[in-house]
């Protein structure tokens, strides 16, 4: 009786582990899901800088100066508009993810704007 179970205990695993092999994301699609896509937008840099006054400079200052986040000034020479869209919206760090409180083409405009900045 005893063999019975282990047997059926043992054919349970097997076959939850076939099953999770074949609905589990592939490396492929994790790596998709953590690389947001960022949208075509056009720059307006007026808009970027009223998000950034209104989302950015508790952080990092009101000439983005650095302070408890760091320096912006210089962003653009750090990294290009897609990584800062990635960091932005997914958060790094200290830093928070700013996707529920912005939209996507806000923050492709921001990352744009602070692309510039060399």
């Amino acid at each position: 009786m005893q063999k019975w179970i282990m047997s059926g205990l043992f054919f349970a695993a097997c076959a939850f582990a076939v099953v999770l092999m074949f609905t589990l994301p592939g490396k492929a699609e994790v790596a998709e899901e953590n690389k947001p896509t960022m949208p075509e937008v056009q720059l307006d840099a007026a808009g970027a800088e009223a998000t950034v006054k209104a989302n950015c400079i508790t952080c990092h200052g009101d000439q983005l100066q650095g302070g408890v986040g760091p320096s912006l000034q210089q962003e653009g020479g750090k990294h290009d508009a897609g990584e800062i869209f990635t960091i932005v919206t997914k958060g790094r760090g200290q830093m928070p993810s700013f996707k529920d409180k912005l939209a996507p083409e806000e923050i492709a405009n921001v990352a744009m704007w602070l692309a510039e900045k060399k």
